[in-house]
């Protein structure tokens, strides 16, 4: 069957059904990417850790699954985990298992040969499950993040993700030897009335602006932590920006953050969830990727005989405010460029389409830049104060949308001869105080005639 909606560099196996990325890993020089796989089918279920390596995190070699439901703590599913770097070199692998009664349990699986740069095969310890959770939580106790060292005692910190008395929590677990755990007096970090916390994750950020990551393991002065859960049922992740209280073993998000995680910053403003970042070693970097829940109904997938990808690799650091993360697509993915096309500077007047010859291809990477005029500028609308939500502001002021103000403009991508179906990416400018405000925006409202196929619009408000 052909197949000319499968993606060209964004990560997917051949066929079958993947979701959350588990334990991206550097080792011995290849990358490692683990993900929810089902190796049966193109819905949910039967979940193992697939696993694929690459040497440039663009061109992927598929691996047998490194998990696969065997025992009675994981039989129902290996669920979502981390990879963490033990300090003699030895990956370890942390992952929630499913038993046959749906309870979630957290085990350990490490390599069988060290030697093998690729890690074929991994073996379940004998411990399993090495965490188990307390009465009441059976279904709300999963994805173990990467571990840490504490400073100065030599033990081991997790954070679990959790729902407790209806507020989301990252549960603290400890060990001293990696197999014997056990449950911190209190939580990480915990807030009042937000639901499940999944894929939790603490990793530290350099303070300088620099674009350096800092491996999970490091402590020192100049970092602050960054703490990012994925809530359930939302399709989204948030993070906020703080400190790591280390004699304590408390995250306190800076002033400024809303107490409420799920007010916070967001991730990604797209189909983007359950994302996993990890310190590359090789280039001093800290890299991010995410499982995109593609729109496609259960029927379609089963047709086309895959659903689920992940989002390419994307770099990120703390700006130099300290205020939010910078994302930017590893430099790797710019080796795929090929046949470019030029397009010289052009005038477009108001309501105007200009077509750019010599794009055939379904994919491209799109460098841009508008020009507006000071006296077209001070036409830009006030941001209202009330506009605090921003899908909200997207829906008023769509692509579509009639404007008085500054924009929309931008590019309308995968557009039809008649300009009835296509992608709008698109910029709008407004005012706020004495700053302007733009709004990007990717509105997928006519995307395509087939009402199968969900729309949204997605945006990021940027101030200037």
């Amino acid at each position: 069957m052909a197949q000319p909606y499968r993606t060209a560099y964004h990560f997917q196996p051949p066929r079958n059904w993947i979701n959350d990325p588990n334990g991206p890993m550097i080792y011995k020089g290849i990358y490692h990417l683990f993900y929810q796989y089902n190796p049966e089918a193109a819905i949910w279920g039967n979940l193992a850790w697939g696993h694929s390596t690459s040497t440039d995190l663009v061109d992927w070699t598929i691996h047998p699954p490194a998990l696969i439901p065997s025992d009675s703590y994981d039989i129902n599913g290996c669920w979502s985990g981390s990879v963490t770097l033990l300090q003699n070199g030895t990956p370890a692998i942390l992952y929630t298992g499913c038993d046959t009664q749906d309870t979630q349990l957290q085990n350990l699986a490490i390599p069988k040969d060290l030697s093998d740069p690729y890690l074929i095969e991994w073996i379940k310890s004998d411990h399993n499950p090495i965490m188990v959770p307390n009465p009441g939580e059976e279904t709300l106790f999963r994805d173990p993040s990467t571990a840490w060292l504490g400073p100065d005692d030599g033990i081991w910190r997790v954070i679990i993700g959790n729902e407790r008395e209806g507020n989301g929590t990252a549960i603290l677990y400890k060990s001293k030897d990696f197999i014997h755990w056990t449950e911190a007096e209190r939580p990480l970090h915990w807030t009042n009335e937000t639901r499940m916390w999944e894929c939790p994750e603490i990793f530290p950020v350099l303070v300088d602006g620099t674009e350096n990551g800092v491996d999970t393991k490091v402590i020192f002065q100049g970092i602050k932590y960054v703490l990012k859960i994925s809530v359930a049922g939302t399709g989204v992740d948030y993070y906020t920006i703080g400190n790591y209280d280390h004699e304590n073993d408390v995250y306190i998000p800076d002033d400024g953050f809303v107490d409420n995680i799920e007010s916070g910053l967001r991730v990604d403003y797209g189909r983007f969830y359950a994302s996993k970042s990890f310190f590359d070693s090789a280039k001093t970097r800290r890299i991010l990727i995410a499982w995109v829940d593609e729109s496609t109904s259960r029927e379609i997938d089963i047709i086309k005989g895959w659903s689920g990808l992940q989002t390419f690799p994307r770099k990120i650091w703390l700006d130099k405010a300290g205020k939010q993360l910078v994302q930017w697509p590893v430099e790797e993915l710019e080796t795929l460029r090929k046949n470019q096309v030029i397009l010289p500077a052009t005038t477009l007047k108001a309501g105007s389409k200009s077509e750019i010859p010599g794009v055939t291809g379904a994919q491209a990477d799109v460098e841009i830049s508008f020009s507006i005029p000071i006296a077209t500028l001070e036409q830009a609308e006030d941001l209202e104060s009330s506009w605090s939500n921003s899908q909200e502001i997207c829906r008023q002021k769509a692509s579509s949308a009639n404007s008085t103000g500054v924009g929309p403009f931008g590019l309308l991508v995968l557009a039809s001869n008649t300009i009835e179906e296509y992608t709008a990416v698109f910029f709008r400018i407004f005012k706020k105080n004495d700053k302007f405000v733009v709004l990007m925006g990717c509105d997928q409202k006519s995307v395509s005639a087939n009402t199968k196929f969900g729309s949204k619009s997605h945006l990021w408000l940027l101030c200037l």
